[in-house]
């Protein structure tokens, strides 16, 4: 077996491994399920709301989005966060030392980060199923298109994280390089209402981000074909949906490996020693 391929093996162990503690552990349990009950008790309160120009009611049409947006955020905070945090704790210095350590040690970032949100989805969608009967509109057809939008969604948000954790100065500062950037992004992309509300250059600059179109893809995946009146052009758009997240999937699978190996190049003990004291100050 080569370096590369026991590298990502041991890559895909560990990623493994860390999700499986993850969910033994009690601090975890609640964290993951903090965001499914605000998300569920938000949409049982809207459960009576209807939306203007469908027969539908808010929840089946604010669900799918709001598992967009869920999928946006995890993938592309959880892995900067957790870069970030590596960098300044060492970590990512001894996985350095290893024949392809850098590689293996994404891989299992990616293992991590990629089952965690699954759960977080099924954990959501499970129960919502039941109470709102979201999810039985396409039938087969919408569980083929829910698997690949989130599959290209994976790869299209992914990367940013990463590549934001490898240069963000620390891991206090990816709340103003991810969270707040996300943030603005969830309130001009279609998540909470019709994107016919906003202005059409906000519009444009939506359309050119993932999250709009992870959104979108995942409302064809669940909802009637007769809703698609309340989306930009009155339609899907299925192939520009495809086209969109594989461009940012490209772009970014292209641009995070170089990101990265050049972020683990610089890192040294006295690179670390540093962040460690700079954390050190601002906890006091």
């Amino acid at each position: 077996m080569s370096a590369m391929a026991h590298a990502i093996r041991i890559g895909l162990a560990r990623g493994w491994t860390d999700f499986s503690l993850s969910i033994r552990s009690v601090q975890d349990q609640v964290s993951t399920a903090i965001m499914p009950l605000v998300t569920i008790g938000y949409l049982y309160y809207q459960r009576d709301t209807p939306v203007e120009g469908t027969t539908l009611m808010l929840p089946a049409v604010a669900l799918p989005s709001i598992l967009a947006a869920l999928i946006v955020f995890g993938l592309v905070t959880g892995p900067a966060f957790q870069l970030a945090m590596d960098r300044e704790d060492g970590t990512l210095l001894r996985a350095k030392c290893a024949p392809h350590g850098t590689t293996g040690y994404v891989t299992g970032q990616v293992v991590y980060h990629s089952l965690n949100t699954v759960l977080i989805l099924v954990v959501i969608m499970v129960p919502s199923a039941i109470v709102f009967d979201a999810f039985g509109a396409r039938g087969m057809d919408g569980w083929i298109t829910f698997s690949w939008v989130v599959w290209l969604g994976l790869l299209a948000t992914m990367p940013i994280g990463i590549v934001i954790g490898s240069v963000v100065p620390s891991s206090r500062a990816t709340v103003t390089w991810a969270m707040l950037p996300l943030m603005a992004l969830t309130v001009i992309s279609g998540i909470f209402f019709p994107m016919t509300r906003l202005w059409e250059w906000v519009q444009v600059v939506a359309q050119m981000f993932p999250m709009y179109w992870i959104g979108l893809g995942l409302r064809s995946a669940f909802l009637p074909a007769e809703a698609a009146v309340i989306e930009l052009g009155g339609a899907w758009r299925p192939v520009e949906t495809a086209l969109v997240l594989g461009v940012w999937a490209a772009a970014g699978l292209s641009i995070a490996p170089r990101v990265v190996r050049r972020m683990a190049r610089r890192q040294s003990g006295a690179a670390v020693a540093k962040a460690r004291d700079e954390a050190a100050q601002w906890g006091q």
